[in-house]
């Protein structure tokens, strides 16, 4: 018989004295230290499979689950913690006396304090683990007794993750061997969290396995990693979370120095780097500025490149994000030191390179440890009012293989490198997007305009001016190429692109009105290709 002090039904304890916890976790970090602290504050320990071993193993008593329950683990530890006297005593409401009274009918004792971390579902498949070996790492008594806790949190403290055994010891060290009611709380809602994730982690799986792109029930997990100080404005609040996914980019990345990022930091940032990351072959740079970029390079040498890169639209460029494509080293760090910039993101930086950019205390510097692949199938989810939108990243890429010449004049090899480079920008400009490249380096970018036939006027105007500024005699855009994102609907923008000076044309094809704008090129001597893939970007 075990007798209890009945609460009044309404009443929820301010600290509930822990006497009893059960452990059982798959991530052993701190487990001893954490064993071993319940112990010196009197708690009883129940325990399963390895983490039994490991606290006994320590000299610190433990009772067996099993033990506890009067029943065997069965089916290769499948059936262990599914047990009335688990859950009767997580559930049982010590304010209720009808529950008391079961509990004492039934030789259930209260369980106070539950420490689970669950069965490395999401590692498991991170692995590229075969399917029976998935299955077996769901955990199911695992989220059925943290759930059982967190919904008894008036008296049940649940633990989810060792970084809070501390806080829990702590606070039990200043109440007499009990948590308060805020603690138990806070801890429930992390469960809960918790375990939502892992269910999502599940059912997104699943989902590929059955090859469902779109399930009927779509299930999002992210972790936050930092809050932010403000959103786009600062009147708007913002956090950023990350998806456990290991593209490399400013999730994975690590801040070498400078100030916190910001929501438009971090914004602008995957913008930059995920551009240079279309480009393997030769040391390329972009720099970004609101999301779109204002001048992309390759080059012999990174510093070649950041030149060529900033002198696209140097005015632009102040204030802008720095993304590279190969480790940066010193002389590419001090030319990018005399530029005004927000963040340098790139894959690695030598020490040289550190060491020169310390000097900038202000700017961000980002390491990511490697490149992201551009053609990698994963998707994408933007918010509306009500809903979201969910889509496949957009992944294509067009080769020479699909490019389909549709006038009398085929471009040369040198236009060719030049089109396809100007087509891979464009899938990371706004649309509607223009964009002009020479020798590999953009000199003119029309950005997010209603019309097309503006992102061209705006793209060779933005060419005059900086040629005009660098004292240049010939407008740059001058025997160059042109891409654009989505095929012309009328002649007038192919026609603007003439009269700045290109000599080559790529773009998707598709329009009711093709042969008029083919036509114009032909009349203008101009080489024109179709790649059958448009690359809107909105």
């Amino acid at each position: 018989m075990f007798l209890f002090p009945f609460l009044h039904e309404s009443e929820a304890p301010m600290t509930a004295r822990i006497a009893r916890a059960l452990i059982s976790v798959s991530d052993k970090t701190g487990l001893v230290e954490f064993a071993k602290s319940l112990h010196e504050q009197g708690v009883e320990i129940l325990s399963t499979g390895g983490s039994a071993k490991a606290i006994e193993a320590a000299g610190i008593p433990v009772k067996e689950v099993a033990s506890h329950t009067g029943f065997p683990e069965i089916m290769d530890g499948r059936v262990k913690t599914l047990h009335p006297k688990i859950h009767g005593g997580l559930l049982g409401r010590r304010s209720v006396s009808s529950h008391m009274q079961a509990m004492t009918d039934n030789d259930i004792t209260p369980i106070d304090l539950v420490a689970v971390n669950l069965y490395p579902f999401e590692e498991t498949v991170a692995k590229g683990a075969d399917y029976d070996t998935c299955i077996e790492n769901i955990d199911i008594g695992g989220p059925g007794m943290i759930r059982s806790a967190a919904k008894n949190h008036e008296s049940v403290t649940v633990i989810v993750d060792p970084a809070d055994y501390g806080r829990v010891v702590a606070e039990m060290g200043d109440n007499a061997g009990a948590t308060t009611y805020e603690t138990r709380r806070a801890l429930a809602a992390k469960a809960y969290a918790r375990t939502g994730s892992y269910d999502a982690a599940i059912s997104t799986w699943f989902a590929g396995q059955l090859g469902e792109t779109f399930p009927q029930r779509l299930n999002v997990s992210a972790e936050l990693k930092q809050t932010l100080r403000y959103g786009e404005n600062p009147h708007q609040q913002a956090a950023f979370y990350t998806n456990g996914k290991n593209r490399p980019g400013v999730a994975t990345a690590t801040q070498l120095q400078g100030k916190e990022l910001s929501f438009n930091n971090l914004n602008d940032t995957d913008a930059a780097f995920e551009l240079v990351s279309e480009f393997s072959e030769k040391p390329a740079v972009a720099i970004i500025k609101h999301a779109n970029p204002c001048g992309v390079a390759e080059g012999e040498t990174l510093l070649d490149a950041y030149h060529k890169a900033l002198s696209c639209d140097p005015v632009s460029a102040f204030g802008g994000i720095i993304a590279v494509n190969r480790t940066l080293d010193a002389a590419t760090a001090e030319e990018i030191a005399k530029l005004f910039a927000e963040v340098v993101i790139a894959p690695d930086a030598d020490d040289a390179a550190k060491a020169v950019l310390t000097a900038k205390k202000n700017l961000r510097v980002l390491l990511t440890g490697g490149m992201a692949t551009p053609d990698e199938a994963d998707m994408t989810l933007r918010s509306l009012s009500g809903g979201y939108l969910l889509q496949n990243r957009d992944a294509g890429r067009v080769t020479r293989d699909d490019l389909k010449v549709v006038t009398k004049r085929a471009p040369s090899e040198q236009e060719l490198n030049d089109l396809l480079f100007a087509f891979r920008v464009g899938k990371h400009v706004k649309s509607n997007a223009i964009v002009y490249v020479k020798n590999s380096t953009t000199v003119g970018i029309g950005a997010g305009q209603m019309s097309r036939v503006d992102s061209s006027r705006i793209a060779a105007w933005k060419a005059e001016e900086a040629s005009k500024n660098a004292g240049e005699e010939t407008v740059r855009t001058e025997a160059s190429v042109v891409s654009s994102d989505a095929f012309f609907p009328f002649a007038d923008g192919l026609l603007a692109a003439v009269k700045a000076g290109a000599t080559a044309v790529i773009q998707p094809g598709g329009s009711m009105r093709d042969q008029e704008v083919i036509d114009a090129a032909d009349e203008n001597n101009i080489a024109m290709v179709f790649t059958g893939m448009r690359h809107f970007r909105h």
